[in-house]
């Protein structure tokens, strides 16, 4: 073969990897479907994921009784009740001791 050839060959080949790559980048996201709004007394467990090169937006998952979904990050309601949450989980990690003993 030509280098020319090669060389074209090589090209395409290049640009087939990298749109393979933009397209599978989008849907590595765990939330595809959110929801504005929740029952408390339904939450067993909350996790965060901020952004990553994998998914360029911040996801909430809320494990429930009946499942799992996705909390909008960037509802109003949503943002407040995170707020709650840490604050009322600072209160309960920040327990210093009264005073310090030697041995």
């Amino acid at each position: 073969m030509s280098g020319i050839i090669k060389v074209f060959l090589l090209l395409a080949v290049v640009v087939c990897i990298s749109k393979a790559q933009r397209i599978d980048s989008g849907q590595q996201c765990l939330c595809h479907n959110v929801r504005d709004s929740l029952a408390k007394s339904e939450i067993k467990d909350i996790q965060i994921y901020p952004v990553t090169i994998f998914c360029n937006k911040v996801e909430i998952v809320v494990t429930t009784n009946t499942g799992r979904f996705c909390l909008n990050p960037n509802n109003k309601r949503v943002k407040n009740f995170l707020i709650n949450i840490l604050k009322k989980k600072k209160t309960f990690t920040t327990v210093r001791p009264a005073h310090f003993t030697t041995n």
